[in-house]
């Protein structure tokens, strides 16, 4: 079974949705706008368009529940395509992908130290070496956002490749819609435990204890068992409009979810939810434009 293109245009846009909401933020935080100006059609018109800009640019680091979903998604497929020819070899398994994940994060660590582009905010001290092995959810305020702030996903990505073959037995042994109900049900037990009955670090449930985000992953994993079980079905839902149109009408509810602690606990999985169907509703279009869709399914790949 051949990559699917339009995943991984799917995963460029949302790596360039975050990467664009750092800039956003970065460029604009202390920007003063213009007072909104109805007084002509036009100058509404103007008003309108920086207001929508302004709003939309702000959901940015939604993309980052997309990619959530989409790695658990490509992860599921990839590893059940390996099962079905033979057993996977789970010591080889867990080799060849921190192989492949963390000399790529060295890198960006090396980059991060001799490129004079680089605003250095922090100094270089111990805590690097607990950066470099991925564990910044060790002494977690400290460490978390440590030099590089984006560099948090690299260790909650690690931890659900640590427990990615329990998920693999559970998922195939129950089926996509339980195994989703249960992982689903596990997070937003713990997100509500560390959000309202016993309140921890924000980082927790942003990525730093990963069973916070595991409905997203898990979703992703649900998804490429549909995907592999009724793939026309899918494409059509996700690629024709249909999938784009529902993630519009339901993003306002996701939205809503940030009004308190106990409905903060659904926010992010129902936000990334809404962000993947806009994502991937974008990625079929792209994908019908030849040049593009070259150029984004290798950004993503």
């Amino acid at each position: 079974m051949k990559r699917l293109l339009w995943l991984d245009i799917a995963k460029a846009l949302a790596i360039c949705w975050v990467v664009y909401f750092h800039f956003f933020n970065t460029v604009f935080q202390h920007t003063q706008f213009p007072a909104n100006d109805w007084s002509s059609f036009l100058a509404g018109t103007v008003t309108v368009v920086r207001i929508v800009w302004l709003k939309i640019s702000g959901l940015g680091f939604h993309a980052v529940g997309v990619f959530i979903i989409l790695s658990g998604w490509a992860l599921m497929e990839s590893t059940a395509r390996r099962a079905e020819s033979a057993t996977v070899n789970w010591g080889r398994w867990y080799r060849s992908r921190f192989l492949r994940l963390y000399p790529m994060y060295w890198v960006a660590h090396l980059v991060y130290l001799v490129s004079p582009f680089v605003a250095r905010l922090e100094p270089v001290d111990s805590r690097i070496i607990l950066s470099l092995l991925g564990l910044r959810f060790i002494d977690i305020t400290m460490n978390f956002m440590y030099l590089n702030a984006a560099w948090w996903y690299f260790s909650m990505l690690i931890q659900f490749y640590l427990i990615f073959p329990l998920l693999f037995w559970a998922a195939r042994r129950l089926g996509p819609i339980p195994f989703l109900a249960i992982a689903a049900a596990l997070g937003f037990f713990v997100r509500y435990l560390m959000l309202v009955v016993y309140p921890q670090h924000g980082f927790w449930v942003l990525g730093g204890f990963a069973i916070c985000r595991l409905p997203e992953f898990a979703l992703g994993m649900a998804l490429g068992m549909w995907h592999k079980q009724f793939p026309a079905r899918l494409e059509w839902f996700l690629l024709r409009g249909a999938g784009f149109l529902a993630g519009l009408i339901l993003y306002p509810a996701a939205l809503s979810l940030y009004r308190n602690g106990t409905t903060y606990t659904f926010v992010d999985f129902a936000t990334s939810a809404c962000c993947l169907l806009e994502v991937i509703g974008v990625a079929g279009i792209i994908f019908l434009l030849k040049g593009p869709a070259k150029i984004f399914g290798l950004v993503g790949a």
